[in-house]
């Protein structure tokens, strides 16, 4: 696990350590739920890029349709 320092007010410390008295717990437990609660779940990545840019794939008109199977764009490649 990773090591975060925060700082705060001395009332907010001192309710921490109360909730993590009461919790049987201590006080990086507490942190850590309160997080976790308030950002959410977590978030998941796409698949891959088409999975990201479904919404723009096929929205140029004017671009040969495959680039990648035409000799032409590709002559310089790699150099």
């Amino acid at each position: 696990m990773k090591t975060v320092t925060v700082k705060m007010p001395k009332a907010l410390a001192h309710r921490l350590a109360l909730v993590a008295r009461e919790r049987g717990g201590n006080r990086s437990e507490v942190v850590r739920e309160a997080l976790e609660a308030h950002l959410g779940e977590p978030r998941t990545t796409a698949g891959s890029c088409l999975d990201l840019a479904r919404d723009l794939a096929g929205s140029v008109a004017s671009a040969p349709p495959d680039l990648s199977t035409n000799r032409r764009h590709l002559r310089r490649y790699g150099r």
